[in-house]
């Protein structure tokens, strides 16, 4: 259903809500899965080691349900358009197409090719843009996070904010990730970056910077994901964190509460989760949890479950953070569906989504600015005003801002303009850094023919996409210069 269609349904109200029971779809409708037991599939050690890695492992797992012709498809985006590896545990793989019951060879393919979350998940070539398969103005780093890393790994880029990637790896892979120039294995397309310094020696230096930097208050634990992190070595980071005066705030981010549950219910976790809780609380910290879900079919009794132990172990809150992301849930109903399994089903607060942003082979997830807008318009009213999620954009070298706060914009050539209000540590000493407007590009195929015209004058047809690939050396540059600016 597009944005202008969904919002004119004659239901007196535009969005008729309704309460939906959760529901696990049931992994034996896949001959592979045929034999799992209730016990394997609530198994972390059995959910890890049944990842699926290729199309071998793909083909094993639903046999000839799905045609030939879409794991071709599969394999050609896995060639020469992919920039994540595939990896999906078998949790988040259960969640594609899971009302539609299999019937002999075939049954399963057009639902596959349409489900949004296979969309996101598991891209296929079919999928791509072909005119402008990546922007003009894409770039792997395309925050340019490395610029601002403090120390290898931790992205100051907020005055009082920082980013600590602890580890470069996830349970599982989406295919937009921002962070798809470090996170993951390489795959044909893209050689990824990987951190010099050790584990150990990193994490020293993390917290090392905050120890000497009482402006900072509030961590964002990451990477890649922290369900990848073994829970001791986790814990003594947070520890840690908890001993540092000046952080009064810290967030675990891990999609694996969306794509691998079975973690976070683990008796080790849990209890783990608790032992560092119940410090926040006696020092006064905030610890809580972000996690990321793009679609309502992924949030079933199991993610339920995973939420209420989290919080029952003491967390503060678990907000959700999802990508808004065209033909998964760049609609009103998609987005308020999501909001509302998200907080009656799981108790899991909406929180932002964000514009997707522009890294390599994405233009056919982006949406506009002015799509964004009316996305945030038509949510509005639904849910409870702390509920209400904030449609925002990652503006490079400004940080995100609410899609209503932009300060200039080009419709016709889709060009918007930010503004911001604090300085990053790469321009500490740019007078015009407050006042210059900073530079966002909608999708050049979203644009009217005149506004794609320019762009073809500007950069031909191909759209760049091999000089978008070549921001290897750029990041690297980068590396060296966040090295540099740490000591």
């Amino acid at each position: 259903m597009s944005i202008e269609t969904s919002i004119g349904l004659v239901s007196g109200q535009p969005y008729p809500y309704e309460r939906t029971t959760l529901v696990e779809p049931d992994w034996r409708r896949f001959p592979g899965w045929r034999d799992v037991t209730d016990a394997d599939w609530r198994s972390v050690q059995w959910q890890r080691s049944h990842c699926v890695k290729n199309v071998k492992q793909l083909r094993e797992l639903l046999g000839d349900l799905v045609d030939d012709t879409f794991y071709a498809d599969l394999e050609r985006d896995q060639a020469e358009r992919a920039t994540m590896s595939m990896l999906m545990p078998p949790q988040m793989l259960n969640t594609i197409a899971p009302h539609v019951e299999p019937a002999g060879a075939g049954s399963l393919t057009e639902a596959w090719y349409a489900d949004p979350v296979r969309h996101y998940m598991l891209p296929v070539f079919s999928d791509r843009r072909t005119d402008w398969a990546s922007h003009p103005h894409s770039a792997r780093d395309s925050l340019h996070e490395h610029d601002m890393w403090a120390t290898e790994g931790l992205t100051h880029r907020y005055p009082t904010k920082v980013l600590a990637e602890l580890l470069p790896t996830c349970p599982q892979y989406c295919g937009h990730c921002t962070r798809m120039d470090l996170v993951g294995t390489s795959t044909a397309v893209i050689d990824k970056l990987k951190f010099v310094g050790k584990p150990n020696d990193r994490i020293g230096d993390m917290l090392d910077y905050l120890r000497r930097t009482p402006g900072v208050r509030d961590v964002v634990v990451s990477g890649g994901d922290v369900a990848n992190m073994p829970w001791p070595r986790l814990e003594a980071f947070l520890d840690d964190l908890l001993e540092i005066e000046n952080v009064r705030d810290i967030r675990l981010a891990t999609k694996a509460l969306i794509g691998l549950p079975q973690h976070w219910l683990d008796d080790k976790v849990r209890e783990g989760v608790g032992r560092v809780a119940t410090k926040a609380r006696a020092r006064g910290v905030s610890l809580a949890m972000h996690t990321h879900a793009n679609h309502a079919n992924s949030i079933t009794p199991i993610v339920a479950e995973a939420s209420r132990a989290m919080l029952e172990a003491g967390l503060r809150d678990v907000r959700n953070q999802g990508v808004l992301l065209d033909g998964v849930n760049a609609d009103p109903h998609a987005l308020l569906d999501l909001c509302f399994r998200l907080l009656d089903g799981a108790g899991i607060t909406p929180y932002y989504f964000y514009m997707c942003d522009m890294i390599p082979f994405a233009e056919h997830w982006r949406v506009s600015v002015a799509d964004a807008q009316r996305l945030q318009t038509a949510i509005m009213g639904y849910l409870p005003g702390f509920a209400t999620p904030r449609i925002v954009c990652d503006v490079p070298f400004v940080g995100k801002r609410w899609v209503h706060q932009l300060a200039s914009y080009d419709e016709e050539r889709g060009i918007s303009g930010w503004t911001k209000n604090y300085r990053t540590s790469i321009e500490a000493a740019d007078p015009e850094a407050l006042v210059r407007e900073y530079h966002y590009y909608d999708p050049i195929h979203s644009l009217p023919e005149s506004g794609q015209a320019w762009w073809r004058e500007q950069f031909g047809e191909a759209g760049l996409a091999a000089a978008s690939l070549s921001a290897a050396q750029v990041a690297e540059a980068s590396r060296r210069t966040a090295a540099l600016q740490a000591y």
